[in-house]
């Protein structure tokens, strides 16, 4: 199969054409790994404490072009722009969370006979960054902003359909003194400059975040190489509601429908109690039909567009017109509108309640007790965030065990904070960005033992 040399961006709400970018080849990849080993050896060599000083300036320069960032990321990936804007900071904040780590990547000094033994945190190299187009500045940073602390240089391949934002950053990279190839981005197709970015032998390591589907081929391409590998996947994340809890913000419809439903941690499986189906169902009702769907750059809209043609028609196929449920409406005419659902009449096997429609879509089913709360929520080969909702903090705490799940919230819809660990069980991933220990996952250990015995007589 052959693929174009220009990726064309166009707006999702209007389906004009934003800009068009060269899309990188296999060539291409392989001259920006040379650059890179190279750039990664001189800021590895750095002070620990300049490279902290320049990803605190790199974090400056991007809050100072917050607004620009918002407003191309609603462009391209029709964001709303209050959510742009915070993703944007999110990118400020992840970089000063990183620099903030730089001077306390600790070894351990381990206590052994006949000398002293120590363990050094070093580097890995060259980092490849494959960031969707979901959330495409702050997914790029989980990767990126840490990588580059741990003193490795990266190389990020944003989604085909957002890479923007993407270079810009790069620009905004070097405005802030950031070494020339330390952190390039190389727009293209994933079948073509991903796909080389991976099998790259001078690629240390690499940072997926994508579909559960492309996360296998990634990993098994890794797997030849024995070559380390973060995976961000899929998910179908319950939002599990108790009879006794507060149903009003239990069932609050941007669970589900915030970035359009285009949200791994989306709540899309709201699994209610019996004894209070009818009143959450009601409850749902008129909150889906309120939600104003519209221009994403206006600040009354509540829900933008879909991200594309494609991804619109997969909503549609997973999503039957006839298919019983509540509905709110969206736009007719150019964009790609698709208008907020809450399936009603699913079994918990189908299709719609397992398998991520990755649209502002969700199902409502009921269930008797704890116990059974538990295996619906287990129900599906994922496992990567959700909610519990209860008053029982005994409860709240037997559910959150039994949940197997990596990001849980209790009485909160809240799944990610740059500070805290993120990353999924079952087929939701592989792997832990964001938090503490974010750093140590971009480097090696080595262990350095130095005998203090005296050389034989």
């Amino acid at each position: 199969m052959s693929y174009e040399h220009e990726l064309t961006v166009l707006n999702p709400a209007t389906e004009e054409v934003v800009a068009t970018v060269p899309a990188a080849t296999a060539a291409d990849v392989d001259a920006a790994v040379a650059r890179a080993a190279k750039a990664q050896v001189r800021w590895a060599a750095l002070a620990p404490a300049d490279r902290a000083r320049l990803l605190r300036r790199f974090a400056d320069v991007v809050d100072a072009h917050v607004e620009e960032l918002a407003r191309l990321e609603v462009r391209e990936a029709g964001h709303l722009l209050g959510n742009a804007r915070w993703e944007a900071g999110n990118v400020r904040d992840l970089l000063a969370y990183a620099a903030g780590g730089v001077e306390r990547l600790n070894g351990r000094q381990i206590p052994v006979p006949g000398g002293l033994d120590v363990t050094i945190l070093e580097p890995l190299g060259v980092v490849g960054v494959i960031a969707p187009w979901n959330f495409p500045m702050p997914i790029a940073a989980w990767g990126t902003a840490p990588a580059l602390a741990a003193g490795n240089a990266v190389i990020l391949k944003p989604a085909e359909t957002t890479p923007l934002t993407a270079l810009r950053l790069a620009e905004l990279a070097l405005e802030a003194g950031l070494p020339e190839d330390l952190f390039q981005v190389l727009p293209g197709h994933g079948p073509v400059a991903g796909t080389a970015l991976v099998e790259h032998p001078g690629v240390a390591k690499i940072v997926f975040t994508g579909s559960t589907r492309t996360g296998r081929d990634v990993m098994e391409r890794c797997a030849r190489q024995v070559k380390p590998v973060t995976l961000e996947l899929g998910g179908k994340s319950p939002n599990i509601v108790f009879a006794d809890a507060d149903l009003a913000r239990a069932v609050d419809p941007f669970s589900f429908l915030d970035n359009s439903g285009q949200d791994c941690c989306a709540r899309t499986r709201i699994l209610v109690q019996e004894t209070v189906y009818d009143e959450v169902r009601e409850l749902l009702a008129d909150a889906v039909a309120s939600v104003v769907v519209g221009d994403p750059a206006d600040e009354k809209t509540q829900m933008g567009p879909l991200i594309s043609g494609r991804q619109l028609e997969r909503v549609r196929q997973l999503v039957p017109t006839d298919a019983p449920g509540l509905r709110g409406s969206a736009p007719d005419g150019p964009g790609f509108w698709f208008a907020p659902t809450v399936l009603t009449g699913e079994a918990p096997d189908s299709a719609a309640a397992c398998e991520e429609i990755f649209g502002p879509v969700a199902v409502l089913l009921p269930f008797t007790d704890e116990e059974d709360a538990v295996r619906l929520a287990n129900g599906t080969p994922y496992g990567l965030s959700g909610s519990l909702w209860t008053r029982d903090i005994g409860r709240a705490l037997r559910v959150s065990r039994a949940v197997k799940a990596g990001n849980l919230s209790v009485n909160s819809h809240s799944s990610v904070r740059y500070w805290t660990p993120f990353g999924g069980y079952k087929q939701s991933g592989l792997g832990r960005e964001l938090g503490p220990d974010a750093l140590a996952a971009f480097t090696e250990t080595k262990n350095v033992f130095i005998s203090t015995e005296g050389p034989a007589q």
